[in-house]
């Protein structure tokens, strides 16, 4: 998300929008995470299902801090400046996703099951960090954070280091490398014994889910974000094989590989070992790669959609690998 903060242009000037109404939202949430955490410490079985399963001052400051001043942006955006009713949805179900696959009860179910895990994996590194991607949030984030939040957001060690990590190539490899990271069979077993691996594993997939797919649904031309359109739909269909090749062999394999859900109990005894690894190679390559499919798609869209702001002679031709390829073969323009 940092890579689309814009500088905020004038607001309507009442109680949200004054200089010290960030301040006040900031300790909104600070009050609610006491109240949370007291709970889940205190009457953890009474807790409903939507609560923190296991609170965590990182993840939950990390949610609920973006949530708060997206919702502040919103409120003092004028008309022009607010995102449509489509994105501001996305923005939501991104944060629904992320949410119940780090705080929710359903982390309890994802340490049960292998299937579940991957589950959970799905709504951090792809699903969630997608839609919100979809949302492009920035400009309305930096509208309703305070102004020192911001700056430390542009900080230029941040910049320097997001603009690295959203190189194709990197991107590319962060992103497909964590995947087969966490699932090597060892790497795997002592996350999910230790809480602070644990908490390392979760983190990193969200946050190497939210830089790629930024990159990758990036609406703004080339000349803009860095990345040019063929490196977007070259690293979108290369990260897909060595997934394919991961959920392929978890999916067919007849080898146990994942003894912790043996040793922690399965959730569903009913599922055998083998069954729960196999559900869990088909989280691994059906979803994930439909999802390229989906994001191949918009990046596509996103070139008709700067070829009509361009306009003029060829702008229906892109150059992929040194070729000049007309995009109204596909968008039927």
């Amino acid at each position: 998300m940092p890579t689309s903060l814009q500088a905020s242009e004038a607001a309507p000037v009442d109680a949200w929008s004054a200089p010290g109404s960030g301040l006040v939202g900031i300790a909104g949430v600070m009050a609610l995470g006491v109240v949370l955490w007291w709970l889940s410490a205190n009457f953890p079985t009474e807790m409903p299902a939507w609560a923190p399963y296991d609170f965590s001052w990182v993840s939950f400051l990390g949610i609920a801090l973006p949530t708060a001043w997206y919702a502040r942006g919103l409120y003092i955006s004028h008309a022009p400046q607010r995102p449509n009713l489509c994105r501001i949805i996305a923005f939501a179900a991104g944060i629904v996703l992320i949410y119940t696959a780090l705080l929710s009860r359903f982390v309890y179910f994802s340490q049960h099951m292998f299937f579940l895990n991957r589950l959970q994996h799905l709504g951090m590194h792809h699903l969630g960090p997608f839609l919100l991607a979809l949302a492009w949030p920035g400009a309305t984030i930096r509208r309703g954070m305070p102004d020192w939040a911001a700056r430390r957001l542009q900080a230029r060690w941040l910049q320097r280091l997001l603009r690295l990590t959203q190189q194709p190539v990197i991107a590319g490899i962060l992103f497909a490398g964590l995947v087969a990271l966490w699932l090597q069979p060892t790497v795997h077993f002592h996350a999910m014994l230790s809480p602070w691996l644990y908490d390392l594993m979760n983190w990193s997939m969200v946050i190497d889910g939210l830089l790629f797919w930024f990159m990758i649904l990036d609406p703004r031309p080339p000349a803009e974000s860095g990345c040019s359109y063929p490196g977007r739909l070259a690293v979108v269909l290369l990260v897909e094989f060595p997934q394919i090749i991961i959920g392929s062999h978890l999916t067919f394999t007849n080898t146990v590989l994942y003894s912790y859900y043996d040793l922690c109990g399965r959730l569903f005894p009913s599922i055998s070992a083998i069954l729960d690894q196999h559900l869990g190679g088909v989280v691994v390559w059906i979803p994930q790669g439909m999802m390229g499919a989906i994001a191949f798609l918009l990046i596509m869209n996103n070139i008709r959609k700067h070829e009509d702001r361009a306009g003029g002679p060829g702008r229906n031709d892109i150059e992929i690998g040194g070729m000049r390829v007309s995009s109204g073969s596909w968008t039927g323009r």
